[in-house]
C-alpha cells in the first residue's frame, strides 16, 4: 500500500496543469539552458579567457623535437672536401669575372652554369618562362597553382631563363627525388646572391660522386629578375604539368635549349638557399622562412633537422622573423613580468611547478609568435618555398647572412664549407626517409627556432573567444520574441508571423554586398587606362558608396536610418547577426587560423557590445553613455581601412588621407594576386558584419 501511494504522488508531480505527463529535460539541455539563462556572465568569462589563452601561449610553447627517427640528423660524418669547396670558389670567380666582361647579358650566366653542372656529371637542361602578370581573376581564384596571366608585349629580351640539373641516385630507383634551390639574378644579381651559387656547388659537387644516394638531386638555378617565386612557380608547372603546346618562345636563340625538360621522382622535399646581406651580429646568421600560401606550414621535422644541424653542428645563429616593434612595448613587458613574477611564486610553492620564463624571454617569444600569426593570416608566401608547398611538397628558404664581406676571399672558403655541410646533413637526413614527411606537426605556431605551439593548444585561445557567440545569440533571440510578443499581445501570432526573417534577409542582403564589393577589384582593373593605387581606391569607395545606396533603396531594412527597422527588433537582428559572424569565424578557422584568430579579436567584442545608441542617448546616465562609447569604439576600430591604419600606426608606418586608401588597395592587391583567402574573408564576412553592426547602432528603437 506504502509503494502504491508513493508511485501516485510521483505521477501526480509529473504532471501539468491540464494533466498531461511532463517531460524533463535531459542534463545537456538543462546545461543549455542555464548558459543562455546567463549568456552576459559567460560572454565576459569566456571572452576574458580567451584572450587570457592568447597572452599564455608563448609560456606554453614546448621545445622542438624530432618526431621521425630516420632522419638521424648530425649521425653521419660529413664527406665534403677541400675540392668540393673550391669548385665552388672558382665557380663564382668566374660568375663574377664574366659579368665584368659582358655587362648585361644573363644568358652567359645561364650557360656557365649549365657548363658547370654538366662537367660534375649531371644532366642540365634550360627552361624558358613568360613574366607574370599582377591580375585578379575572380574564376581563377580556387584554381590549381599553375594558373596564371602573362604579360603582353613579352620580348626576348624579358624572359627568363632557368638552369636545372639532376643527379640520378646510385641506390635509387628514380622515383624520389630531392630539390636544392638557388635564386639568382643574372643581370643584376649582387655578389652575396653569387655566394648562394658557390654553396650549392660545393654540395652538388660532392653530391655527383658519394654512392648512399637514394634518391636523386635536382639543383635548380631560378633566373630571379622577375622575382624569387615566379620562376620557381613556373619550373613546378612544367614539372607537374607539362604542356605540349608551342611556345611562342622559340623565336628565341640565345640560348641553347634543345635539351629536352628533365623530371626525377616525386620530391620528397625541397631547400632554397639564398644569401643576403652582412650578419648585424658576430657570427653568421641564418634566418628559416617556413609560411606558404593560406597558412600552410611544411612538417616541423624538416624546420628541427634544419635548425639542430645549423646550430649544434656548423655554429649559426639561427633566428625566425619577428615584428620588432613589440620588443619594445611597454605593456607586453609588464604583462611578462608578472608573469615572471607569478611563475616564481608557483615555483616557491611547489618546485616542480615550472610555469614562469623570464621577461625577456616572454617579450621575445610574443614578437616573433605575433610575426607567424601575422604571416599565416596574411596567406603570402615568405619566400620560393611556398610554391612547393602548393604542391604539397615540405619545402623551407634558408637565407644566410655572413659576417664577413663577400670581397673576403679568405673567409669566403669556410663560409661554403660550413654552409654546404648544413645542407649536406639535411639532405642526408631526408635522404634516409623511407616515406613522406607524417611523423611531425603540419599546424603549429613558431615562438622561436627551438619552440612551437600546437593546433591542440593554440585553438584554445580561439575557441574561447567564439563560444559566447551562441549563447548570446540565443538569448538575444529569446528576447526579441518576448518583445514582439509582448508588443502583438498574442503569442500564437507572433509565431506565425515569423518576424526574424525581415532580420535574416537584411542579413542575406548585406553578405551579398559582400559578396559583390569582393569582385569589385577585377571589373575596377577591366577599366582602360593606366590608375595609381590611390586612384583606384578612390573609385573603389566609390563604387561600394554606389552599391550600398541602392541597396539600402531596394531594400529598405538594410538602411541604419530607414523607417522600416521599427518593425524589426534590433535584438532579433543582432542574433541574426551574431549567428552569421560566428558561422564565418569557424569556417575560416578552418581554411586559415590564424586569419580567423585575428578576426574573432575583432569581429567578437564588436557583435557582442553593440547595440542601439539612441536609447541611451536619451537617458543620460553615466552607464549609458559608456556603453554607447565602447560601441561606437568597437565599430570605428572594426573598420577595415581603420584597423588597417591602426596596424600601420603600431609599427611606425602612419599615414593619413589618400595615401592610406592607396596603400589599403596596395594591400588588397597582393592578398587578391596570391589568391589569400584573407581576402575573401574581408569581403565576405568581415565586411558585411561590420555594416550589420552599424545598423545595430544606429537602430531606431
Amino acid at each position: 500500500m506504502a509503494t502504491e501511494k508513493r508511485d501516485d504522488k510521483e505521477n501526480e508531480a509529473v504532471k501539468t496543469d491540464d494533466g498531461s505527463p511532463k517531460i524533463k529535460p535531459r542534463p545537456i539541455v538543462q546545461l543549455g539552458i542555464f548558459l543562455i539563462a546567463h549568456s552576459h556572465v559567460f560572454s565576459v568569462v569566456f571572452s576574458a579567457a580567451g584572450i587570457m589563452a592568447l597572452l599564455l601561449l608563448p609560456l606554453l610553447a614546448k621545445n622542438t623535437y624530432i618526431s621521425e627517427n630516420a632522419l638521424m640528423p648530425g649521425s653521419a660524418r660529413s664527406m665534403l672536401s677541400h675540392r668540393d669547396v673550391s669548385d665552388g670558389s672558382k665557380l663564382v670567380k668566374d660568375i663574377k669575372n664574366l659579368r665584368l666582361n659582358h655587362e648585361g647579358q644573363g644568358v652567359e650566366v645561364q650557360r656557365l652554369i649549365g657548363k658547370y653542372m654538366s662537367e660534375m656529371g649531371a644532366e642540365v637542361y634550360y627552361q624558358k618562362f613568360h613574366p607574370e602578370g599582377n591580375q585578379f581573376h575572380p574564376l581563377h581564384f580556387f584554381s590549381g597553382p599553375d594558373s596564371y596571366t602573362l604579360l603582353g608585349n613579352v620580348s626576348c629580351a624579358s624572359y627568363g631563363v632557368n638552369v636545372a640539373g639532376i643527379i640520378r641516385a646510385p641506390r635509387g630507383d628514380g622515383k624520389e627525388s630531392i630539390v636544392l634551390v638557388t635564386p639568382y639574378d643574372s643581370t643584376n644579381g649582387g655578389d652575396y646572391e653569387a655566394l648562394s651559387l658557390g654553396i650549392a656547388s660545393s654540395l652538388f659537387s660532392l653530391l655527383a660522386r658519394v654512392t648512399w644516394l637514394s634518391k636523386d638531386i635536382i639543383w635548380l638555378v631560378a633566373d630571379s629578375r622577375h622575382g624569387d617565386y615566379r620562376p620557381v612557380a613556373a619550373w613546378l608547372s612544367e614539372y607537374h604539368t607539362p604542356s605540349f603546346k608551342a611556345s611562342d618562345l622559340s623565336k628565341c636563340d640565345e640560348l641553347n635549349t634543345s635539351h629536352s625538360f628533365r623530371r626525377a621522382g616525386t620530391m620528397a622535399a625541397a631547400l632554397v638557399l639564398k644569401v643576403d646581406g652582412r650578419s648585424e651580429r658576430f657570427e653568421d646568421t641564418l634566418s628559416i622562412f617556413a609560411e606558404a600560401s593560406n597558412g600552410q606550414m611544411p612538417n616541423l621535422d624538416l624546420i628541427n633537422v634544419a635548425n639542430y644541424l645549423a646550430v649544434h653542428r656548423q655554429g649559426f645563429y639561427v633566428k625566425v622573423e619577428k615584428v620588432v616593434s613589440l620588443l619594445s612595448s611597454t605593456w607586453l613587458k609588464i604583462v611578462g613580468e608578472l608573469f615572471e613574477a607569478v611563475g616564481k611564486m608557483a615555483h616557491t610553492l611547489n618546485p616542480d611547478w615550472n610555469f614562469g620564463i623570464p621577461a625577456a624571454d616572454y617579450l621575445e617569444g610574443s614578437a616573433t609568435l605575433a610575426s607567424s600569426l601575422y604571416s599565416q593570416a596574411l596567406g603570402i608566401p615568405t619566400g620560393p618555398h611556398g610554391a612547393f608547398r602548393d604542391y604539397q611538397v615540405d619545402a623551407i628558404t634558408l637565407k644566410v647572412s655572413p659576417r664577413f664581406s663577400p670581397d673576403n676571399t679568405a673567409r669566403q672558403h669556410e663560409f661554403f664549407q660550413r654552409g654546404a655541410q648544413l645542407l649536406e646533413g639535411t639532405i642526408r637526413s631526408v635522404n634516409n626517409l623511407l616515406e613522406k614527411f607524417h611523423q611531425s606537426f603540419f599546424l603549429y605556431l613558431l615562438t622561436s627556432p627551438g619552440k612551437f605551439i600546437s593546433v591542440g593548444v593554440y585553438m584554445i585561445a580561439f575557441a574561447l573567444l567564439v563560444a559566447p557567440l551562441p549563447m548570446v545569440a540565443a538569448s538575444l533571440y529569446i528576447d526579441g520574441c518576448n518583445a514582439l510578443t509582448k508588443a502583438t499581445h498574442n503569442p500564437a501570432e507572433n509565431l506565425k508571423s515569423w518576424k526574424w526573417l525581415d532580420a535574416a534577409k537584411q542579413v542575406l542582403a548585406l553578405h551579398l554586398l559582400g559578396f559583390i564589393v569582393t569582385l569589385l577589384p577585377y571589373f575596377i582593373c577591366q577599366v582602360p587606362g593606366e590608375h595609381s593605387p590611390t586612384n583606384r581606391s578612390i573609385m573603389w569607395a566609390t563604387t561600394i558608396s554606389s552599391v550600398l545606396l541602392i541597396t539600402c533603396v531596394t531594400i529598405p531594412g538594410c538602411s541604419p536610418f530607414s523607417s522600416r527597422l521599427h518593425g524589426t527588433n534590433w535584438a532579433v537582428l543582432k542574433s541574426v547577426t551574431i549567428s552569421a559572424a560566428f558561422i564565418g569565424l569557424c569556417l575560416m578557422s578552418i581554411i586559415n587560423f590564424a586569419t580567423a584568430e585575428i578576426g574573432a579579436l575583432l569581429l567578437v567584442p564588436m557583435c557582442l557590445m553593440v547595440r542601439p545608441i539612441k536609447p541611451d542617448l536619451r537617458s543620460r546616465s553615466v552607464k549609458s553613455l559608456l556603453r554607447s562609447l565602447c560601441s561606437m569604439v568597437l565599430v570605428t576600430i572594426g573598420f577595415p581601412v581603420m584597423f588597417f591604419a591602426i596596424c600601420k600606426g603600431l609599427i611606425g608606418e602612419g599615414l593619413v588621407g589618400l595615401s592610406l586608401g592607396g596603400e589599403f588597395w596596395t594591400w588588397l592587391e597582393s592578398l587578391w594576386a596570391w589568391k589569400s583567402a584573407t581576402y575573401l574573408y574581408i569581403g565576405m564576412v568581415h565586411l558585411p558584419c561590420w555594416l550589420l553592426c552599424l545598423c545595430i547602432l544606429f537602430h531606431p528603437s
